[in-house]
């Protein structure tokens, strides 16, 4: 198996990158937002690599990184999403976005992406909630301050769903209760659960 190719690109397709490694093309599939950030024909590239064996084919998918990669293989744990549709979603939306949209359960954000309908996209976002990975981390020793804080707040139902979604999402309750804790800071006391969770997941992500 594949997982990393690094060469120069001889070609781009609509859908596809030619990769010269040492004399070999290789054709690898992207989503149009990995597409977008390679370099012109003729300069290096690297690109992380998911390889798909079938009976009749051999098909090389590429991202700018190992995190694109997972989210690639987690949206076809989804029944009725294959590698057509991941690729459309991974076009439209980056991991952050992934995970944001996930927490928030927006499935109108997965219906923007050709090839889901309502339903898929609700099929997405309840199948993924706890499934979807971490992006980031934060230092301990600041998340047992800053949680201390939140967590006493806690009555706050924004404040105590936000956590909650973090919480799902696969982060440490204290880790999830620093990333609030700077949301309201940032945002207000006031603001809304999806608010919180949006702008946590980017505090996490940093």
């Amino acid at each position: 198996m594949i997982g990393r190719l690094k060469g120069v690109i001889d070609s781009h397709g609509e859908d596809f990158v030619i990769l010269d490694v040492h004399g070999v093309g290789y054709i690898v599939h992207c989503s149009a937002r990995t597409l977008q950030g390679l370099p012109p024909k003729g300069e290096a590239a690297a690109l992380a690599i998911e390889t798909q064996v079938r009976e009749d084919s051999i098909k090389l998918f590429g991202f700018s990184s190992g995190v694109e990669r997972d989210w690639f293989r987690l949206l076809q744990s989804v029944q009725g999403v294959g590698a057509k549709v991941a690729l459309a979603v991974q076009s439209i939306l980056g991991p952050a976005e992934l995970a944001t949209a996930i927490a928030c359960q927006d499935k109108a954000a997965f219906a923007r992406a050709p090839g889901v309908g309502p339903r898929l996209a609700a099929r997405i976002t309840a199948e993924l909630k706890d499934k979807a990975p971490v992006f980031g981390a934060v230092d301990s020793g600041f998340a047992t301050s800053e949680a201390a804080g939140v967590m006493a707040a806690g009555a706050n139902p924004a404040v105590v769903d936000a956590i909650s979604a973090l919480v799902n999402l696969g982060y440490g309750r204290s880790q999830a209760a620093v990333a609030v804790a700077a949301s309201i800071r940032a945002l207000g006391e006031d603001a809304p659960a999806p608010a919180l969770i949006k702008r946590g997941l980017k505090e996490l992500a940093q």
